[in-house]
């Protein structure tokens, strides 16, 4: 197991980040966060650190682009290897240990009868990439999809200072099914549209 020393938390769903965020810096944990979850915790006084901050790269494209970075997935994806650890020390990259992530409302966007245009643009990229980045490297990193695993999960924080394999395989599990799902609701929506005519 490893020890939890930096968190990457950005989430549309609030529900309990504020909560997870105090517990967390109590322990002493690095938080980094995007947008409107790192604005909520701060007016929380939680302190966080700006994923621009760690990139060196601005948020861009209207918010299109925040966490696509290889600092961010490097630092999700770095095994506890030596070479890893050679590329990470490198290039600058500092070990992410734990993702808490949801994705932007997508279904709830499309049930209230958005428009096409809005729809679309609650397409999550950056939140599906970084969940699958850490469910796929589970070995080292805990990924969080869903507020009603924080309990947990800070309690064996808090407990041990770090997530049990068992814990962290089953939110491996967890992740790529709500990725698979949230895909799905994007194909399904797609496909009941009429056809668009090429331009």
């Amino acid at each position: 197991m490893s020890k939890v020393v930096r968190a990457l938390v950005s989430v549309s769903d609030k529900k309990g980040v504020l909560d997870l965020g105090k517990r967390l810096a109590k322990l002493g944990v690095e938080i980094l966060s995007t947008g409107g979850t790192a604005r909520a915790l701060r007016e929380a006084s939680v302190p966080v650190r700006d994923v621009s901050d760690f990139t060196g790269f601005p948020e861009m494209l209207d918010g299109r682009v925040k966490t696509l970075h290889p600092r961010v997935h490097g630092g999700i994806l770095g095994r506890p290897t030596e070479e890893h650890r050679r590329q990470m020390s490198e290039h600058g990259i500092d070990a992410i240990d734990l993702v808490v992530v949801n994705l932007y409302p997508f279904r709830e966007t499309v049930a209230r009868g958005a428009s096409f245009e809005e729809v679309i643009e609650n397409i999550d990229i950056g939140g599906p990439a970084m969940v699958r980045s850490a469910a796929k490297n589970h070995e080292r990193v805990a990924v969080v999809v869903d507020p009603g695993d924080y309990e947990r999960v800070l309690g064996e924080i808090e407990g041990a200072g770090e997530i049990s394999p068992a814990l962290r395989f089953e939110l491996c599990r967890k992740a790529f099914a709500h990725t698979a799902a949230y895909d799905g609701a994007i194909a399904s929506y797609l496909a009941a549209l009429p056809k668009k005519e090429q331009s």
